[in-house]
């Protein structure tokens, strides 16, 4: 007859020796596999910003541009050379200077479009390429130098409109350097298409587990806006995948004198070609 079992009777489990040992021992060295791969991980960001973050297209020196009014110019910044193109009505028809600056790719081949659209406007346009977009030269190295760069071609153009309207125009990239100039040169007007928050917020979306402390490029709109007492218009695709249009809704609320557009079924890099964009972008430069 078997006999019954109790708790007075059961033996309790006893692991092999070592057993504990040899677990602890590989999960210490999965935490430090881990930890090693994260730092890897960190480091790699930290020292490949720029190339995570810009993604310039060089040109050839000789390329031309066969633009009706504009010309080609070229605004020293220390250490290299900032290449431009710059649209100019005719002698005297002028109402004042817009400074576009672009978004983090290509070159102005690809962003210098929409050339009659600026004529129709009568504003003069200077959009410059960044360090070693197109056939500009050197390299981005830090925010301070893309901030001081983006000022430096402001005074290469702006003393040349006096009485005029000054407008300032930031897309994706370029709204965060426009919105840190506009606090230095308060211009009649600051336009930003496509904006984020911060580019530590936009890191934070597709890199959570990244720290703040490591990203060298915070370009952080939020905190400049409210600080600004500029006219400023915010426009912005409803189905922009790249930068969602909460980024553009959020700045709006840090300022009262913003204004936001929705821009109805346009994205991220179509959003110029939008009916409501030309019209909302060509009445506030009307209304100056």
């Amino acid at each position: 007859m078997h006999q019954p079992v109790t708790h007075t009777n059961l033996k309790a489990y006893q692991p092999p020796p070592g057993f504990l040992a040899r677990w602890r021992h590989r999960l210490i060295k999965l935490a430090v596999f881990g930890l090693v791969a994260y730092c890897l991980a960190i480091a790699f960001i930290w020292m490949r910003q720029e190339k995570l973050l810009f993604h310039p297209e060089p040109s050839t020196p000789n390329f031309k541009y066969d633009l009706a009014y504009t010309s080609e110019v070229f605004i020293d910044v220390p250490g290299a050379k900032l290449h431009a193109l710059y649209l100019h009505q005719p002698a005297e028809q002028s109402l004042g200077i817009v400074l576009f600056l672009h978004g983090n790719a290509g070159n102005l081949e690809t962003w210098f479009t929409h050339a009659e659209f600026w004529l129709e406007t009568g504003y003069d346009v200077l959009m410059p390429d960044y360090r070693g977009f197109g056939k500009s030269t050197g390299k981005i190295e830090s925010e301070a130098q893309l901030n001081d760069d983006v000022l430096r071609a402001w005074n290469f153009v702006a003393p040349n409109y006096q009485g005029k309207k000054h407008v300032i125009y930031g897309r994706s990239l370029g709204t965060g350097l426009a919105t840190k100039l506009a606090n230095e040169v308060s211009p009649d007007l600051l336009v930003l298409v496509s904006a984020y928050t911060s580019m530590t917020a936009i890191a934070h979306e597709y890199y959570p587990w990244v720290p703040s402390a490591v990203l060298r490029y915070p370009l952080a709109t939020d905190q400049l806006l409210p600080q600004l007492n500029t006219k400023t218009l915010l426009l912005h695709g409803t189905v922009d995948k790249l930068i969602p249009i909460e980024h553009s809704r959020q700045l709006q609320k840090l300022n009262p004198n913003a204004r936001l557009v929705e821009i109805q079924g346009a994205g991220h890099g179509d959003i110029h070609n939008f009916s409501t964009y030309l019209s909302t972008l060509k009445e506030a430069l009307g209304s100056l």
